[in-house]
């Protein structure tokens, strides 16, 4: 039921003899041989199980040939969840950020090993419609928790610029998938077009994670609907929290969905909230005002497949290996088609 490491993919592989050189000189208490292997979930930064003598500990790097200016930065994330582990308890313990990029090829930090189960494409033992229903639930709370987290009190008042953030997420977006662009996509040209000319009020500022999803969150193996750790911090920053709520709808696909979507995740079986119930559930706990959550789903669903328009552009140059990114154009197909029905119809 927990995720298991595997063998590492051609091309992603570390050079063992000088990490375990550099972790032998700088990481406390460290000693022993180092075996590596890889995580092999997840589109984005590479993460890695190290066994250095009788320890466990994961390390997170870039993917090999990203050249995205402003993502990937390993320092950024170490940062964050050092600041983050006194307050939110619900991520993992971060034990040691390397700036050097000659030791396996770019930064990369260090943080404890949990152990749980991250919801992926097969449904563990026991999730049952009731279990499913907790769980949902769970994402919601999590969410909420970390939104009305005192992030001055966090020490992180500087890690965004709130007062503009939609705007500049829009029009952010946007310029990313402009220089992505490999294949027509008619839904994705419209929500680049529609948010910039729909642009809502600020509806506060939070920290917020925007990729908060269930392949990022770890549960308790005793216990699924309870939420043991949050993973994946690259994307985090100040901003407004619809934004956050937005993209994890971009993720939530229900039934009746094109069926490249609702098999990326488990969103789809029974038990789980609809959108429409993930929105009201999270309304209920802040007061937010959702009247206009169908710009922030709009935005998450664009959102969503310019990150795959980007792996998938990066696939096609040759730059990664991995076969499942040639397959991720038909699910930015998809998500073009999701994208003209929430615009014609104005729901989530």
């Amino acid at each position: 039921m927990t995720d298991q490491p595997a063998t590492i993919r051609p091309g992603e592989e570390l050079d063992i003899a000088r990490l375990q050189s550099y972790l032998l000189k700088n990481l406390p208490g460290a000693k022993g041989d180092l075996e590596v292997l890889q995580f092999p979930r997840g589109f984005s930064n590479l993460t890695y199980l190290l066994r250095l003598g009788e320890q466990e500990l994961v390390l997170r790097r870039p993917p090999f040939g990203a050249n995205i200016k402003t993502a990937h930065d390993m320092g950024r994330e170490y940062r964050i969840l050092s600041a983050l582990k006194p307050v939110y308890p619900k991520v993992p313990r971060p034990l040691l950020y390397c700036p050097d990029a000659s030791v396996i090829g770019a930064p990369f930090y260090l943080m404890e090993r949990l152990h749980g189960v991250i919801l992926r494409n097969e449904p563990p033992r026991g999730l049952t419609p009731e279990v499913m229903r907790g769980v949902s639930h769970a994402l919601v709370d999590a969410l909420v928790e970390l939104h009305t987290l005192d992030y001055q009190k966090a020490g992180l008042a500087d890690l965004g610029r709130p007062e503009g953030y939609v705007s500049r997420q829009v029009s952010g977006w946007s310029q990313r998938y402009q220089n992505a662009r490999t294949d027509d996509i008619p839904g994705l040209e419209r929500a680049m077009a529609w948010l910039a000319e729909n642009l809502p009020t600020e509806s506060g500022a939070a920290l917020i994670h925007n990729d908060f999803k269930y392949d990022n969150l770890m549960l308790a193996p005793d216990d699924l609907t309870r939420v043991i750790a949050v993973l994946d911090w690259e994307m985090a920053t100040l901003g407004d929290p619809l934004m956050d709520l937005g993209t994890t709808l971009g993720y939530w696909a229900e039934a009746g969905d094109p069926p490249g979507l609702v098999s990326f995740g488990l969103t789809h079986v029974p038990g789980n909230l609809t959108r429409a119930e993930l929105v009201a559930a999270y309304a209920e706990r802040t007061g937010a005002d959702v009247s206009n959550m169908v710009f922030y789903y709009v935005f998450g669903l664009f959102k969503v497949g310019v990150i795959m328009q980007q792996i998938y552009a990066r696939y096609k140059q040759g730059l990664t290996q991995d076969a499942r990114f040639g397959a991720l154009i038909h699910l930015i197909r998809e998500i073009g088609l999701m994208i003209d029905r929430a615009l014609d119809t104005g729901k989530v």
